[in-house]
């Protein structure tokens, strides 16, 4: 399972995530060629790269990917993270979730933590 976190993602819980998963794969917008882009570019190549979208951007994220479901536009997911859930708490359901459950689950889906 691959991610991709948005512009405005908490660091802490992606260095969290990344020291309790020594091989997750999580790659930040920031570090691509997608810093400054609009939205459904961010969406696009997450989809392109098969890598679920995490993000705190709940209000525009929402209605781009609602968007894209309902025009048929593949997407590989967007995992919503509220910036008010204390970090621990994201780090555990974001381990959870690699734990339990396959990319292709999370294909075309919007997601709120907590799980």
């Amino acid at each position: 399972m691959r991610f991709l976190v948005d512009k405005n993602f908490n660091g802490k819980i992606v260095r969290g995530l990344r020291a309790r998963e020594a091989d997750v794969d999580i790659v930040r917008v920031q570090d691509t060629e997608l810093y400054g882009a609009h939205d459904t570019a961010v969406l696009k190549w997450a989809a392109a790269e098969d890598r679920i979208l995490l993000t705190h951007d709940i209000e525009t994220m929402t209605k781009y990917a609602v968007e894209f479901i309902e025009q048929g536009i593949p997407m590989a997911g967007v995992i919503l993270v509220r910036d008010t859930l204390p970090i621990a708490t994201v780090i555990d359901d974001l381990q959870a979730i690699l734990g339990a459950s396959e990319a292709h689950e999370w294909e075309n889906r919007i997601d709120f933590l907590p799980i």
